[in-house]
């Protein structure tokens, strides 16, 4: 079943296609020859008289597309029952929109690779309207690109791309299809590997095509092995005679029931697995054992998806790309939030320093009033005690009688003195306090340009969890080709280990007349052959996983729970049961 948004992104671009005049209504004649074309190829029954029925009380003309949309659900959408061609929907979408939109002659690609890129848009365009696509995705879809045709991905190309849009960071489908046919990331390479390139990323994304190649599978009548083009879907395994996809002959419908085991090789045949279903059973030779693993790894996530009720995988991808973009611009709004009430919090700081110089001011005109006036009173007080001495000196005489009245006023005017100077180390005070409050100030200053400076690292900090989360998606490719080199070098270390353990039998057949030596030798044996089962057991575990539908009670053997089948253990039991009557002739 298509999802409604998929099928609502393409119907708006015929929507527009017919809104002429661009003001956003298409007249009711036009509407009519939608709604039955839409109705014709999404296989639903189509009412005419439904549409007038509708809008039987609105005559005022051409109609919006809000106007239009209760219709098209009611009558359309809510009677779709995905049994239709998906891409003859697309198409006929397509053909009403694109020649007015764009011409593909001056393009380096056709008609049909436009219409795929077209596809590949509304796949990743943003579910709001009008339709575009945002630079994360587009540079997601140039990746693929690039990768599908053989090429190295270009970080200045598409940061030349991003200049020239002119700090727009999104595109309209004719845009992006310009993009692609101009050439920018595919020069170099003719047409035809463009071509190629397109119709891969177009057949993983639109076609959710998980993977695809020759196998040999054998018949359910005659038994006989033959070659046949498989393509693996999230909820089918199709096969077909070659590889242009002609003549389909048969589907293997995955559920959650299915599963896939390895199997030994047998009748000639070399790297096999079964895909076990509810009704039959699949038996499938792959090339060589890394495409068997490919292969079975590859249908186990499909079932494991199933089993989880998930989407295809490249929509659970772009569901987790659109999440974490609305997680990054909620930390982009909360950091302008806290900016702003930053900022605020530096102008009423900035508020507060400006009052406080301009009481510093106050205090310091202040001070220079009150020292100009002490200054004042300094000389005054001198000039009278010069005058007082002289009168002293005339008068000595006749002031004997006043000695004591006199020694009191020069009491009080010592007194006056020390207030005097009290006065003055106060008016020092407050010079050095106005001196602090302008290094408090200065401080100040410095710690907001820190606040500067840690907005700076924080945004620096963004952009480096931004690159390592571009980097994480680069490594997850090389971390699978290490994971392939593990599985290659395990298989080495079991074939090494059984060599071991042969060789350990024939050494304790001939241990017999020196059985000290013997035991050291077995201790050692023991530890070697322990190190080695640990290993086997831990390759084993990886390659062999036990699947649903086998009922039979488990096996426990030295080399773990279940690790053999019956045909292996019975083997294993005949070649010990040889070794031993070999060890008792020959003793």
């Amino acid at each position: 079943m298509w999802l409604r948004e998929e099928l609502l992104k393409s119907i708006w671009h015929a929507f527009t296609a017919l809104d002429v005049d661009q003001r956003g209504k298409v007249s009711k004649s036009q509407l009519k020859v939608l709604s039955h074309n839409l109705c014709t190829v999404m296989k639903i029954p189509h009412d005419p008289v439904a549409l007038e029925e509708h809008f039987k009380d609105n005559d005022e003309g051409p109609l919006s597309n809000q106007g239009y949309m209760p219709y098209l659900n009611r009558f359309i959408l809510d009677k779709v029952c995905g049994d239709f061609d998906i891409m003859e929907f697309n198409r006929m979408c397509w053909t009403l929109c694109y020649k007015k939109n764009i011409h593909t002659k001056h393009l380096l690609i056709s008609d049909n690779d436009a219409f795929k890129v077209w596809c590949i848009f509304n796949f990743l365009s943003e579910e709001r309207y009008p339709l575009v696509i945002v630079m994360e995705e587009i540079e997601y879809f140039l990746r693929k690109l690039t990768e599908a045709m053989g090429t190295v991905w270009s970080k200045e190309s598409f940061a030349e791309c991003k200049q020239r849009q002119n700090s727009k960071n999104f595109l309209t489908a004719w845009e992006l299809i310009e993009l692609v046919g101009m050439g920018y990331f595919s020069k170099g390479l003719n047409h035809q590997i463009l071509s190629m390139g397109i119709n891969e990323v177009f057949n993983e994304l639109i076609l959710d095509v998980l993977k695809e190649g020759y196998m040999m599978k054998k018949g359910h009548v005659r038994k006989n092995w033959t070659e046949r083009w498989f393509v693996l879907r999230p909820t089918s395994l199709s096969y077909y005679v070659c590889e242009d996809l002609e003549e389909k002959k048969g589907d293997i419908i995955l559920d959650q029931s299915c599963c896939v085991e390895s199997l030994p090789d047998k009748e000639g045949k070399k790297c096999l697995f079964i895909i076990k279903c509810a009704d039959k059973s699949f038996e499938i030779s792959a090339s060589d054992k890394k495409k068997k693993q490919e292969w079975i790894q590859a249908i186990q996530t499909c079932i494991q998806q199933l089993r989880l009720g998930l989407l295809s995988p490249h929509r659970e991808a772009r569901l987790r790309r659109w999440e974490l973009r609305q997680r990054q611009q909620v930390e982009e709004d909360d950091l302008a939030e806290r900016m702003r009430q930053l900022q605020a919090a530096n102008e009423s700081k900035q508020r507060e320093l400006e009052a406080m110089r301009i009481k510093m001011e106050e205090a310091a005109a202040k001070a220079a009033l009150e020292e100009q006036r002490r200054k004042q009173t300094q000389l005054d007080l001198q000039d009278r005690y010069r005058l007082d001495l002289e009168r002293e000196k005339m008068v000595r005489q006749q002031m004997e009688e006043q000695v004591a009245q006199k020694s009191s006023e020069l009491e009080q005017y010592l007194q006056r003195v020390r207030e005097l100077e009290d006065m003055y180390h106060r008016l020092e005070e407050a010079l050095e306090d106005e001196r602090q409050a302008k290094h408090d100030e200065e401080a100040m200053r410095k710690l907001q340009a820190s606040l500067l400076e840690e907005e700076a690292a924080k945004r620096a900090e963004l952009e480096r969890i931004q690159q390592q989360q571009q980097r994480a998606l680069s490594q997850t490719e090389a971390e699978k080709q290490e994971l392939m080199a593990e599985h290659l070098a395990k298989e080495r270390d079991l074939k090494a280990a059984v060599q071991q353990l042969e060789r350990l039998q024939r050494e304790r057949q001939g241990a017999v007349k020196q059985y000290e030596e013997v035991t050291r030798k077995l201790e050692r044996a023991a530890n070697k052959t322990k190190t080695w089962k640990d290993k086997v057991a831990k390759h084993e575990g990886l390659v062999r996983l036990i699947q649903p539908g086998h009922k039979e009670p488990q096996r426990i053997t030295n080399w773990g729970p279940a690790s053999f089948t019956d045909t292996e253990l019975d083997l294993k039991k005949k070649l010990w049961q040889e070794r031993k009557n070999q060890g008792a002739q020959t003793q």
